[in-house]
């Protein structure tokens, strides 16, 4: 039991430690806000690059919201359709014809070629294609499945032109309908929070680079500086992979939380969300066997240690067993103070905060989903997407 206790102290240490000392990663800061003046005097020229692979459903909710932003200067959109089943082209053409056709341009991608992950290969042929005619100060990166306020692009240049700062990304709204969406999503944002912290990122004194990739704004001439996307071609967590290319070449960064960009794609599953991990989540550790079991040990000492402790030393108590009241106590006092640090993240998507004590729960079923993306990766399935497989080395795709 002492042996017990001593853990649950340490895990108890270690969350104040995280929740002080790492960025303050818990609280929704910093935002990206409407302009509440008229904004930096000179407009620079951006092109937007959207890559979509198979979102006819998705598109006639997001591509608008792109086209109709109010920004006074040049603004050309490319929606790079990834070779998809779907319609997608024409369905972004229709779209088109309803919001300023003028603005958009609908290019059909080439073959995902060896040595290339499917989104970084799309977003190379928009870039290729947008700056053909000129060369834009900005390039603007969006998924297909993101709406934004009328304001977002304004406030994106308005951001980086301040600072000034070469590379400049939003966290994206998710969306948090059903009971696997309230469990899951608040935390892999949180989870994201916490391996990134915004407050860091921002930082220049600080070595710590991410991005969010659904929304970035980035200066061209930083990007063509630090190699161009060849140069993270292989990526599957692109927008980190882009924010450390900004960061090692000498860009400052700027990554916040906004409710002005939003996802409309849905989850509503526990195998959607579990897909989306596993797809990517061994490539963040390096497809390091070693990593792997730091990550999972790691997350069942924060997560499930002190949950397991309060359950286990009430049920002690129970059955008259000594010194099971005082390892409830520390258990409970962990599993408290990692509900109260979720409590932010949940207002955010407008979860009840009565969904925070499953916080211990969620970060089980993430160390599983993690294991998963190993478990694929060794089978030769990593990074599986939309009916297509990347291989990390480099290898052709293969078949679904």
């Amino acid at each position: 039991m002492l042996i017990l206790e001593i853990l649950v102290i340490a895990s108890l240490v270690a969350w104040l430690v995280l929740l002080l000392g790492r960025g303050f990663f818990w609280r929704i800061m910093p935002r990206l806000e409407a302009p509440a003046s008229a904004g930096c005097a000179r407009r620079p020229s951006v092109a937007a690059v959207i890559p979509a692979r198979n979102e006819a459903d998705i598109l006639p909710s997001t591509l608008p919201s792109v086209l109709a932003q109010v920004y006074d200067g040049k603004l050309t959109v490319t929606l790079v359709d990834d070779r998809s089943e779907d319609g997608t082209s024409a369905v972004a053409e229709a779209a088109a014809r309803a919001n300023a056709a003028h603005q958009l341009t609908v290019l059909r991608g080439a073959a995902l070629p060896a040595g290339w992950s499917g989104k970084v290969w799309a977003l190379a042929q928009g870039v290729a294609q947008a700056t053909q005619a000129y060369k834009p100060d900005y390039l603007w990166f969006t998924d297909a499945d993101i709406a934004h306020a009328p304001w977002v692009l304004e406030a994106l240049v308005d951001r980086a032109e301040r600072d000034p700062r070469d590379l400049v990304s939003v966290m994206a709204l998710l969306r948090a309908d059903t009971w696997w969406d309230r469990l899951l999503i608040p935390a892999f944002v949180y989870f994201f929070a916490k391996l990134y912290p915004f407050r860091r990122v921002n930082d220049p004194r600080r070595r710590t680079a991410g991005a969010a990739g659904g929304c970035v704004l980035v200066r061209r001439s930083a990007l063509e500086r630090a190699g161009g996307l060849a140069a993270m071609r292989v990526a599957l967590i692109d927008d980190c992979a882009l924010g450390r290319l900004i960061q090692r070449s000498g860009g400052r960064l700027w990554l916040s939380f906004s409710r002005g960009v939003r996802s409309v794609r849905p989850y509503g599953t526990l195998s959607s969300v579990w897909d989306m991990v596993a797809r990517s989540a061994y490539d963040q550790l390096r497809y390091s066997p070693l990593l792997l079991v730091g990550a999972v040990v790691g997350m069942l000492f924060l997560y499930a240690l002190g949950p397991a402790a309060c359950l286990g030393g009430l049920a002690a108590t129970a059955l008259g067993a000594p010194g099971g009241l005082a390892l409830a106590g520390l258990g409970a006092s962990v599993w408290l103070v990692m509900a109260a640090s979720f409590m932010p993240m949940l207002r955010h998507h407008g979860v009840s905060r009565a969904h925070a004590p499953l916080l211990p729960l969620a970060g089980i079923l993430y160390t599983a989903m993690t294991g998963s993306s190993a478990w694929r990766h060794a089978r030769g399935r990593g990074g599986a997407w939309k009916g297509r497989t990347h291989n990390a080395s480099g290898s052709p795709p293969a078949a679904p």
